[in-house]
């Protein structure tokens, strides 16, 4: 694992400008063949929790979650590890606003669409629509956030918001709090509740 955030370190730096020496040396040694490029860290905590659910070890399948920090840095990513770059295959997640971004990146780096697929809103709306939103506050209530979630409901911005757009809301107010739930809100899922674009981007890789 040490090795494969070393790997995700050098990409960072790679798509930030630096040089790509080391992230192609990491690649090679550590047998990588596939990049799953996600817009951010809940995100990526999400296919891992998933993942090791289902008994996958993706280091070992040569398969690495990389979180590019929002969707406008799919075409850097894609280029650095797609056919221009590593010549990595490429799948992932996107959200249904953020579509057109990621069809310019991946037809930029020559890279096929087929194994990226795309959330209505975003990955949190599809765990809490798959949960149900009594389910998630049962969560919430658990993991002691239930007063904070209570004073943003009393928030007037919240005021006759549908409860799952509430929820979605208040995952993003507190740093971390997306990552944490990110784990959460999957380890909750039963079998049949996968969110389809979750379920579909595993069963691609």
């Amino acid at each position: 694992m040490a090795d494969l955030q070393a790997f995700r370190d050098a990409v960072s730096g790679w798509a930030n400008g630096g040089p790509g020496g080391p992230a192609s040396d990491l690649a090679l040694r550590l047998g990588v063949r596939t990049a799953v490029l996600l817009e951010g860290p809940s995100d990526l905590a999400a296919v891992e929790t998933l993942a090791a659910r289902r008994g996958r070890d993706l280091a070992a399948e040569g398969v690495c979650v990389v979180s590019m920090g929002g969707a406008m840095s799919i075409g850097r990513y894609a280029g650095i590890l797609g056919p221009p770059g590593l010549g990595l295959r490429l799948a992932g997640l996107c959200d249904e606003r953020e579509q057109r971004f990621y069809d310019r990146g991946l037809k930029r780096a020559r890279a096929p669409h087929r194994d990226f697929f795309v959330c209505v809103a975003d990955l949190e709306d599809e765990l809490i629509r798959a949960l149900g939103t009594s389910r998630v506050e049962e969560i919430v209530q658990a993991e002691g956030d239930l007063r904070a979630w209570q004073t943003f409901l009393h928030q007037p911005a919240q005021h006759g918001r549908p409860r799952h757009q509430q929820l979605r809301r208040f995952l993003g107010t507190k740093k971390g709090r997306k990552i944490r739930y990110g784990h959460l809100l999957v380890d909750a899922l039963a079998p049949d509740q996968v969110p389809d674009p979750l379920d579909d981007l595993l069963a691609s890789l």
